[in-house]
């Protein structure tokens, strides 16, 4: 354990600048090799004091409603899209003033905004769905599975209205790689390839995993070429999870050790609370020194100060035995966990840190009662 993490309070995130920047780093190298346009997708990661140092690397950001769009046009500043379901018209009167790109769900949607974005200028996409699942497992985050709500599928596309799109966007992908985005593009082209070709650009969503170790980078400069050479349009990408990929940590204290048939850790840090992603996908996050139950001889339930029965991190094995008072570290804990905690119960939300690239870590941000108080009245 970094010695940084034995002294700040607990429960804290904790992003990791060096790493981000390698994220960054290789993110920008797919640019220019490819030619694309790669935005950062703000539901995955959306801590803005460091938007001015991703806005070096990338070339904007990409919202899933207003507040996410107002976040990307004060803070970075650059192009800004957005894509939604359905929009209030309230929010569109906005939305057209701050947004390059607007991605309507439906024509119509295309319909009744019709006028204002026309009006405005602003660049007008529509999301289809290729009807074509590549995932296993992962049916909460599938939009090509059956009865899904995102994007217009073949049968429903109305070429009346070609004249009022600049672009197309498809979003079916969760932290997949680049062979799972070239078979979806086949399936998109196949039935839409004929319309692209009157488009200005294309937009391949996000769940790319691009800095993942073992990703393909050399297929997605392939395909990002093949598309521009034969369509002509601009492409872009707009991954969440891959700019802050094993870039952030969740430091944790234990508060008590209990006993029901195995020994149960009692963290300062809740799935429910501060890692949701933990409950809803299910996953196992990383844990510094952590192996899986029985791999090593002390093995424990890590669960949570909530009321919650369910609010259970995962069985780890330890060298050593863990005390009340040691401190644990899950790794991978800036994606997905800062934009989704909570404040059930009354448990308090981790502080924020900055682990600084020559050493030290920078608080960013506290939180206190008033900000679980704020919330509700």
């Amino acid at each position: 354990m970094r010695e940084e993490f034995k002294t700040i309070k607990t429960p804290c995130y904790v992003v990791d600048e060096k790493k981000l920047k390698e994220n960054l780093t290789v993110l920008k190298q797919v640019q220019e090799q490819s030619g694309c346009r790669i935005l950062l997708a703000q539901k995955a990661f959306s801590m803005y004091s460091l938007y001015p140092l991703i806005g070096e690397y990338l070339c904007g950001t990409t919202a899933s409603g207003l507040y996410e769009a107002r976040l990307g046009h004060e803070e970075m500043g650059k192009e800004n899209h957005v894509f939604a379901p359905a929009y209030r018209e309230e929010d569109m009167a906005e939305l057209v003033k701050i947004c390059d790109h607007v991605i309507l769900n439906s024509f119509s949607q295309l319909e009744k905004h019709r006028k204002i974005l026309k009006e405005s200028g602003v660049s007008v996409g529509m999301r289809v769905n290729p009807e074509h699942s590549t995932q296993e497992g992962h049916e909460i985050y599938d939009p090509c599975a059956y009865g899904s709500r995102l994007g217009v599928t073949k049968a429903d596309f109305r070429p009346e209205f070609l004249d009022d799109l600049d672009g197309l966007h498809f979003h079916t992908l969760c932290e997949q790689g680049a062979e799972e985005l070239i078979e979806t593009f086949q399936a998109f082209e196949e039935k839409f390839g004929v319309y692209l070709k009157k488009m200005k650009w294309l937009n391949l969503g996000g769940g790319h995993h691009i800095t993942r170790p073992g990703y393909r980078v050399d297929k997605l400069v392939d395909l990002v070429r093949y598309i521009r050479e034969t369509y002509g349009v601009t492409v872009y990408l707009e991954p969440g999870e891959a700019i802050a990929l094993n870039a952030g940590y969740l430091v944790t204290e234990v508060m008590d050790v209990v006993k029901n048939g195995m020994e149960i850790l009692i963290l300062d840090a809740s799935a429910a609370c501060h890692m949701p992603d933990v409950l809803e996908m299910p996953y196992r996050p990383p844990l510094q020194g952590g192996y899986l139950p029985g791999e090593k001889p002390y093995t424990y339930r890590l669960s949570s100060v909530t009321c919650l029965a369910g609010d259970v991190i995962g069985d780890y094995s330890f060298e050593k035995p863990v005390r009340t008072g040691d401190r644990l570290v899950f790794e991978d804990m800036a994606i997905y966990s800062m934009v989704k905690n909570n404040t059930f119960n009354g448990i308090p939300l981790p502080a924020i840190g900055l682990l600084k690239e020559n050493g030290g870590i920078q608080l960013v941000k506290e939180f206190g009662y008033e900000d679980f108080k704020g919330r509700l009245s």
